[in-house]
């Protein structure tokens, strides 16, 4: 064998690369709980932006029928699968009452986002005022 294919190349040793994975997992687990509330409010905005476009859809129905829909699908509102049925929605969105003068719309969380025992609960109504009604 020739002495090029024997020579030593620098390199680092098993042990410290666990170290240094070991360090990284500390950091993790120091930085989770602060990151908790960050996570939650940005799944929240999922449920917003879903109520704001039902709240469009229902002004569409409402402008060419003069009443608003109890029904999702006879606004053309088409539901992502939640993450119960295998998809990526974290929220669960139902048309809670709606009359010919007005709707009442909730998205409500199907997951404890950050482990306290609350759901995230969102509501929007026909004068598009958003509204937070449990928090996570």
């Amino acid at each position: 064998m020739s002495k090029a294919n024997l020579k030593k190349i620098p390199a680092y040793t098993l042990q410290e690369l666990l170290v240094v994975l070991v360090i990284i997992g500390i950091l993790i687990l120091l930085a989770l709980p602060s990151l908790m509330p960050l996570i939650s409010k940005t799944k929240s905005l999922e449920a917003q932006m879903q109520l704001k476009h039902l709240y469009t859809l229902q002004r569409s129905h409402f402008m060419l029928h003069s009443k608003y829909s109890f029904e999702l699908d006879d606004i053309g509102f088409e539901h992502e699968k939640t993450i119960n049925q295998g998809g990526n929605a974290n929220y669960q969105i139902e048309i809670v009452e709606a009359s010919p003068s007005g709707f009442l719309a909730r998205a409500t969380a199907l997951a404890d986002f950050d482990g306290d025992g609350n759901i995230n609960v969102w509501e929007i109504d026909e004068e598009q005022s958003l509204r937070e009604v449990l928090k996570d």
